[in-house]
């Protein structure tokens, strides 16, 4: 806290300039508790609060991990891998929501959905739904819409072809499976978003614990899989929201840094199409976007200007890939 005040003095001063300030806190220590070094500031460098992995950690060494957290702002602290003992212990001190089937503690409230679009969850059987919801209930509280779709494998198909449309319209899709771990293939040849695999220990002898569906997704012949570690459904809850968010704030980024002077643009295609030639933001430029797009194009005024249309963008985007 000494040092913090010390950098935002040195602003005041004139000492540091805003952005050094900020580098500066980014690269600001941890808080030691002897057991535990807690990172306060990794919201600040990595957009989401440290995590506790609640498996191999007494009750007491949660509960300082989380008063620490709490006391320094943090509104949403997820626990992971945590049983049921441990939360009764500490439900009866912090404000503890946990979710026995995920083995997981939500302390705090969840956010308002802010991403860009929906996270589909879907699992081979109903043996996955544990790992699938410690991958929803991660990415929700993250801050993203997740609709759940379970028990829909390849013995099956017909129960996947039900849901397709729901499937479609996915901005990152989650597919977890244990057995031979053919979901995540098949739902990678049917959309034009990013597809987490999960493999799960869910299987009889032969499966290995997950290795053979954990060698199965990686070997996929569908383009657009990536892969995580056997059971990690916090691990794919965490990257979904990355991508979720990603996109948007790229977007953002390019609205609000493309200069406009002495450039026509006369089509939603060719404004998307510019983007990709944005070059540093000139005080002197002025910024034109396309409201619902319209013919005419409109200044680009405020930060919710540029979040209405960057929704109007990802769908163009969409429309564009499909023809």
């Amino acid at each position: 806290m000494n040092e913090t005040k010390d950098i935002l003095q040195q602003v005041q001063s004139g000492a540091l300039t805003v952005d050094e300030a900020l580098l500066k806190l980014k690269l600001a220590p941890f808080e030691d508790l002897g057991y535990a070094k807690v990172d306060h500031h990794r919201a600040l460098r990595q957009g989401a609060a440290e995590v506790i992995y609640g498996e191999g950690k007494t009750t007491e060494h949660i509960a300082g991990i989380l008063t620490s957290m709490l006391a320094n702002g943090e509104r949403t602290v997820l626990v992971t891998r945590l049983s049921a003992e441990k939360a009764g212990a500490l439900t009866g001190r912090f404000p503890l929501d946990y979710h026995a089937d995920a083995r997981m503690g939500i302390v705090g409230s969840m956010p308002k959905p802010d991403g860009l679009g929906k996270i589909v969850v879907a699992t081979g059987g109903t043996s996955d739904i544990p790992v699938a919801e410690e991958a929803a209930l991660t990415a929700e509280a993250l801050g993203n819409e997740v609709e759940r779709i379970y028990d829909v494998g390849v013995a099956g198909l017909h129960r996947l072809q039900a849901r397709l449309p729901q499937i479609m319209e996915a901005s990152v899709l989650i597919a977890i499976a244990g057995m031979e771990g053919a979901l995540a293939s098949v739902l990678g040849g049917l959309v034009d978003c990013p597809v987490i695999a999960v493999p799960t220990s869910v299987g009889y002898g032969a499966s290995f614990g997950g290795l053979s569906a954990l060698l199965s997704m990686l070997n996929s012949c569908a383009s657009g899989v990536s892969v995580v570690n056997i059971d990690n459904g916090f691990g794919a809850g965490f990257l979904a929201s990355r991508i979720n968010h990603m996109e948007r704030r790229a977007c953002r980024y390019c609205i609000l840094t493309v200069p406009w002077a002495r450039r026509a643009i006369c089509s939603p295609r060719a404004f998307w199409n510019s983007l990709t030639t944005a070059r540093p933001f000139s005080p002197s430029s002025t910024l034109w976007a396309f409201p619902e797009w319209c013919s005419t194009p409109t200044p680009l005024r405020s930060a919710a200007s540029s979040a209405r249309i960057c929704t109007s963008l990802s769908a163009e985007k969409r429309r564009a890939r499909s023809t």
